[in-house]
Formats: structure tokens, sequence, C-alpha cells
């Protein structure tokens, strides 16, 4: 069995953050979201894994590399723009030979990993499996509508009139039969060849496809709402320790973790949260479900429920929260007077400003 990861998305809805680095290498707890992944495959005996690449291909590779410190052995498809997920699954075709397969969204998240519906998959065997989640909003994802038995009837992606609040979580598993099926489909009104329509191509030839609805936590982190949410899930089963220093005048409280080379200065830290190697934290706050990155500086100002990531600079701000910081950020008190803000965006930031 083999696994193919998609890194080929844009991540529009992270921007401005993803127009200097792949929305799969956006840290949560201080370490990308990529990597979660990558690690359920190798914890559920796959191996030989194909990521799927676009623009963002350097980012990808110099993070993954070989894959062996994952115990994987990775192999990278290029894919010419984000076309689809059944796109996705045509462009891998000599890769995956006739193998089965699982097919893992590299910006995905899920609780308690893969392992357990992938052992499902090797011993029945159906023709394609599909997991499920109660969604709230289900226009905005694939949604798979049940008979009474459970079995799968029917699947729309993105579907104005939704049939159904079960949306399909961002992992697959298909046998070589699905190959068939992706050459079968027509781009959607998105212009895109759709999983979704693959599967129901599956469904309407009368081949097996089976959907197991998990209660699990799962998220797709491709905004900055969902990110910050999954960041608070990871920290609430943090390993505290104090790897760097504290000294006498600061106060640590609840499950922190201040990695190897982080100073702590005369600031309260209150978990869970993890400060980053090599970050400074000086006459500051740093409240619950917060992560700062490695070399970071926050001086004389209070975080909380935010993700601060690498050599970001946070110097005399009153109060930070539900915040995504990028990297090499500069954040400072503007001028008493006159009493205006000077500001420096990117395309697509957005910015709360206090009146």
């Amino acid at each position: 069995m083999k696994a193919l990861v998609l890194c080929g998305g844009a991540g529009t809805r992270l921007r401005p953050i993803t127009h200097t680095s792949a929305k799969q290498l956006v840290p949560v707890a201080n370490k990308p979201v990529l990597f979660y992944g990558l690690e359920a495959i190798a914890a559920a005996g796959v191996t030989r894994t194909g990521i799927i690449v676009g623009d963002t291909a350097p980012e990808i590779r110099a993070a993954v590399g070989d894959g062996s410190r994952f115990g994987l052995d990775v192999t990278y498809l290029p894919q010419e723009a984000p076309l689809g997920l059944a796109h996705a699954v045509l462009i891998a075709r000599d890769f995956l030979g006739d193998d089965d397969f699982v097919m893992y969204l590299g910006d995905n998240f899920i609780v308690g990993g893969i392992s357990g519906v992938v052992d499902d998959f090797r011993r029945e065997r159906p023709d394609a499996r599909i997991l499920l989640t109660r969604v709230c909003d289900p226009t905005a994802f694939g949604i798979a509508e049940l008979d009474e038995a459970g079995r799968v009837v029917d699947l729309e992606e993105k579907p104005q009139h939704p049939r159904s609040d079960l949306a399909l979580v961002g992992v697959y598993l298909f046998t070589p039969v699905v190959h068939e099926a992706v050459r079968a489909v027509r781009p959607s009104r998105r212009g895109e060849l759709e999983i979704t329509d693959a599967l129901q191509w599956l469904l309407d030839q009368g081949l097996d496809v089976r959907a197991s609805t998990i209660s699990g936590y799962w998220k797709d982190t491709g905004n900055v709402t969902d990110m910050l949410e999954v960041n608070r899930s990871v920290l609430e089963g943090l390993q505290p320790g104090i790897e760097g220093s504290a000294d006498e005048a600061s106060e640590i409280i609840g499950r922190v973790r201040v990695e190897a080379g982080a100073k702590v200065f005369a600031s309260r830290v209150v978990g869970p949260a993890v400060i980053g190697a090599g970050t400074v934290i000086s006459d500051s706050y740093i409240g619950p479900f917060t992560s700062i990155a490695d070399n970071c500086l926050i001086e004389e100002s209070e975080i909380e429920y935010s993700i601060v990531l690498r050599q970001t600079t946070i110097t005399g701000m009153r109060r930070i929260e539900v915040s995504l910081i990028g990297h090499s950020v500069e954040v400072t008190p503007a001028p008493r007077t006159p009493a205006v803000h000077r500001l420096v965006l990117g395309d697509h930031s957005k910015v709360q400003i206090p009146s």
C-alpha cells in the first residue's frame, strides 16, 4: 500500500501568511501541520509516499527531504496547477501503479491518526473508503448522503442545497479501480476534477464505496480560525518541560514547554503554551493556547490564544489575542503623538484597530 499526500494548493484563505510560506508548513504547537499527517501515515505502516507539490515545492522539499526522518520513502510529484483532487490522482498514476493507496490532504489534521481505518481497509478491501464527519456548513465541503443502512448513495462537491451534513474528511482509501474513475470525470463548475465525482462514478458502476463516520477531532486548517483551533487542541495534550531557563522573577503555570535555549525573564507564562528554542520572553505575559516559535523576542507584551512564527519581535504591545503572526515580523506601538496608525500590509490582509 502507498500514500499520496496533497501539498499543491495555494492556501488563499491563509493569506497573507501563504504569500511567503506553504500552508501545509504553518506550525501548530511549533510543528508544521503537514508533519502530523506524515507521522500518521508512517504509524499506519505505509512507507512509500508520493507528495503532490506545486508552486511551494522548494519549501516542501526542504522541510520533508527524503522522508527518512518520518520513516517514509518520499517521491515528489509536480502538479502544474491545483486542478482538483482527482487530477492529483491522475498525475500520480505512474507512481501509484496497481497498488492500493491512502490519499491524505496535507493541510488536514485528525486526532488519533489513521491506523484504524487503514487496517480496516486492508482487511475488508472495498473499492474505496471515505471518512465522514458532521459539519455546520455543508455547502463548504464535499457531502455524502447515506441510506438507512449507512451505505453511501450519493456524493456532491460543495452543494448549494445539501442533502446531508456529512462532510468528506481529507483522507480517502482506494484500490486501483479509482484510476478508471478519475479518467472518466469531467471538470466541475469550479473548473476542477473533483474526487467526489470520481467516487460517484464508482457508485454508479455498482462498486463498493464504504464510509466511516468519525467522532474524533478533525480540522481542515485552511483558515486562521481553524488553525488556531487546531493549535489549541494540540496544546491541550502538551508534555510540559523546561529545557531552556526561567528566572526567579518568572511564574510558569500549568502545561508549559520551554524549549532548549529559550529564556524567560520576569514574565508569567500560563499553559498550555510552548516557547520555541532560542526565544526570549521578557517582562511579558504569555497566556493559554499560545505557540511562540524559535528565535522570537517578546518584550513588555501580552499574548494569548495565538500563533507566532519564527524570528518575530513583539515589543510593548498591551494585548494580542486570536492572532496568527508570520515569521520575521516586527510589532511595536505606534507613536502617541500624533494619534495615527502606520501600516504596511500585504494583499488580502485583515486588520482590526480600536477606534
